[in-house]
């Protein structure tokens, strides 16, 4: 099967001036600590449509024939790929329509609609949406834009490894996010061309990771389910295509689960002020979990930053008790005019905010004379926490189990 090269790269690279952003590369250095050197976020968030995905859309769609093109494009994607083919046909005059899961983010659906697409809502899991969306291209005539598994998408996708490369020049590690395998599959044949020597690795999320077991069998597995709030990087099979290129040319694939993705896109959001979706922020998550794993400079890439703010509201408050910035605790104290406020000036010396409180006299554990304080806290970490329970303890508050 034949790999996408180096000078395919380059190609799509001349033809997407103009129309992709060359992203910049943050140093971020609250990283570092998790590595031993340099972090480097490179910021696909920031690109046209909130993501990588134009880059790969534009490169395939501007290949077609003037009769392909009359017959205009069709694609199934949760988001990220629907917002790219509809943004790439508008800018090239061709006639888009996408179909997207039923429960497809509101943001993404409106995104998508925006850029001019035919937007038609089909299926519980992409699956059922692909088949839609090919079932409507054989029947239309309209030409079906795979979201990864096709060498111009590749080769598209493959221009952020020739940026990174002119970005960080001594760039040990490159951290990918992956879902279908499109994306790190084109960052890697542009990396091993040209710095051989430089780790390309693959990051998915470890309830739907198709790859590993993939690689372990030697040919593309499908996974039976999958359940992340990962939705970008939710994909059931590797491609034929994408699985060659992967087994080929990357270094290793990695996972990472729903707590690290949920303290990832916390630590982007407050530390380094962008906004990054779970999937979008894997390479980073990776980082989290496997600390010491990936030799130094390392450049992790935010491959997208659509994200459904009220599930960005559920991903913090899920970040933050992740990275223990939550506290919950009963408090036994002295049933006496004083006792509650007495509580509450405490925890306010020690530095925590309170979220919740709930005072009770009915408890089979209370003797008489006693009442049950149950505090819900927003603290600055998990040494915090533990700061302020031994505090109140000192302090002659019961801590109850």
């Amino acid at each position: 099967m034949r790999l996408v090269t180096v000078d395919q790269i380059r190609q799509a690279r001349h033809l997407l001036e103009g129309v992709v952003r060359r992203t910049p590369v943050e140093h971020a250095r609250d990283l570092e600590g998790s590595v031993g050197g340099g972090v480097y976020l490179k910021c696909e968030n920031l690109q046209r449509t909130g993501s990588f995905k134009i880059r790969g859309a534009y490169t395939r769609i501007h290949g077609l024939s003037e009769e392909e093109r009359s017959h205009g494009v069709v694609a199934a994607s949760a988001g990220n790929h629907a917002q790219g083919v509809a943004l790439a046909a508008k800018l090239l005059g061709i006639k888009a329509t996408v179909f997207m899961p039923e429960r497809a983010p509101l943001p993404k659906l409106a995104a998508t609609r925006g850029y001019g697409a035919e937007v038609h809502l089909h299926g519980e899991v992409l699956e059922e949406t692909l088949a839609k969306a090919k079932e409507f291209a054989s029947s239309t005539g309209a030409l079906f834009i795979h979201p990864f598994d096709h060498l111009d998408i590749i080769a598209g996708q493959g221009t952020v490894g020739l940026e990174i490369l002119e970005q960080v020049p001594d760039v040990a590690t490159i951290l990918v996010a992956t879902g279908g395998g499109g994306f790190v599959a084109g960052v890697a044949c542009a990396v091993k061309a040209l710095r051989p020597e430089v780790r390309v690795v693959g990051v998915q999320a470890e309830s739907a990771a198709a790859f590993p077991a993939s690689l372990a069998a030697g040919k593309p597995v499908r996974l039976r389910s999958m359940q992340t709030m990962a939705d970008g990087i939710a994909v059931g099979e590797p491609g034929p295509l994408t699985f060659e290129h992967v087994s080929t040319l990357v270094d290793d694939v990695v996972t990472v689960n729903e707590e690290s993705l949920s303290r990832a896109v916390l630590l982007c959001l407050e530390r380094r002020k962008l906004v990054v979706e779970p999937a979008g922020a894997a390479a980073v998550a990776a980082l989290l979990e496997h600390a010491g794993a990936f030799e130094p400079p390392v450049v992790a890439v935010l491959s997208g930053g659509n994200v459904d703010p009220l599930l960005l509201l559920q991903i913090i408050q899920h970040g933050m008790t992740a990275a223990g910035r939550y506290l919950s605790l009963r408090l036994c104290v002295p049933d006496r005019p004083g006792s509650l406020a007495g509580v509450l000036t405490r925890v306010s010396e020690l530095g925590a905010n309170v979220l919740d409180i709930e005072h009770s006299r009915i408890s089979g554990r209370l003797a008489m004379g006693e009442v049950e304080i149950a505090l819900k806290l927003e603290t600055r970490g998990a040494q915090h926490c533990e700061e302020v329970a031994s505090q109140l303890q000192r302090a002659g508050y019961t801590v109850m189990p």
